[in-house]
């Protein structure tokens, strides 16, 4: 019994099927979000800043939402909140990539003192709180968008380089590796033939939930008032202006809320799907 059990279990997990179902509900959740986002380049249902609407007002034809304590229109906060967030998890996702790809690749090709010396200094920015690195940056160069992708992507770029630094090694013990460089083969050559096509799909997951934490930090940012300032609406803003009226008005804080969830569900999704495409070994297990 426990072995028809297993073999049944065994065989639904290896459907194609079911293996693809993380992927495609990822790609749909991100996607409205991205939809959205770009939505609000060309089109907005009112200004930013315009305040005619009446103070806390319920979903209605004129505002599908309703409007937040000062008469905005939240559906145009939302749309806005929106492309503040991907800009946010994108340019934190490419300032920690490239810093970190960088970073682990010259530990993993450098002297054992120096090798030690920059896993020590990764060690640290890795235990030191994104939050509070973000308030020290944002404190030298003013409360903006900039500075919280800056600080995020510092802190996130330790993370990527010790991945990388750990694979890039492993990778680097390899015979082929001794046997592309007896070939004549050049330290460049040997990387972007070999270590970066081996590092890169573990890299790419790991920076594709990196996506939503960015997301999240943001938001924490935008929330203590250390975010994009205004009429830039962080749904982590939202979420702050929200907290007096949310028994009066919920959907201030429920909508910015829901939406933070969906997006990093869905990166977290799109990410498990990803790392079944990127490692034929899992595929087979699963």
């Amino acid at each position: 019994m426990t072995a028809i059990s297993a073999l049944t279990v065994d065989t639904v997990t290896r459907d194609p099927r079911r293996r693809s179902v993380n992927l495609t509900v990822g790609l749909v959740l991100v996607g409205i979000i991205v939809l959205t986002a770009l939505v609000s380049l060309v089109y907005l249902p009112y200004p930013p800043s315009d305040t005619s609407g009446s103070r806390l007002a319920g979903p209605s034809i004129q505002h599908w939402v309703g409007t937040d304590e000062l008469g905005r229109d939240l559906l145009t906060q939302l749309m806005i909140g929106a492309r503040i967030a991907l800009a946010a998890g994108g340019g934190s996702v490419a300032l920690g990539a490239v810093l970190g790809v960088i970073v682990g690749l010259a530990a993993a090709f450098a002297s054992r003192w120096l090798d030690d010396t920059i896993s020590a200094i990764l060690d640290i920015l890795i235990a030191f709180p994104t939050l509070l690195l973000a308030m020290l940056v944002i404190a030298a160069r003013g409360a903006s968008l900039g500075s919280a992708i800056l600080a995020i992507g510092i802190a996130m770029s330790a993370i990527v380089a010790r991945l990388t630094r750990i694979l890039a090694k492993r990778v680097l013990s390899q015979d082929y590796i001794t046997a592309a460089r007896t070939s004549g083969s050049g330290w460049l050559s040997v990387i972007l033939q070999h270590v970066l096509p081996n590092v890169w799909p573990t890299v790419l997951v790991n920076l594709a939930l990196q996506f939503g934490l960015a997301v999240l930090a943001e938001a924490s940012l935008s929330y203590l008032g250390l975010g994009a300032p205004p009429p830039n609406a962080s749904w982590g803003r939202m979420l702050e202006e929200a907290q007096g009226t949310v028994y009066t008005a919920p959907l201030g804080a429920i909508v910015p809320g829901l939406l933070l969830v969906v997006l990093v569900v869905g990166i977290n999704l799109l990410a498990d799907g990803l790392r079944d495409i990127g490692d034929p070994t899992r595929r087979g297990r699963r």
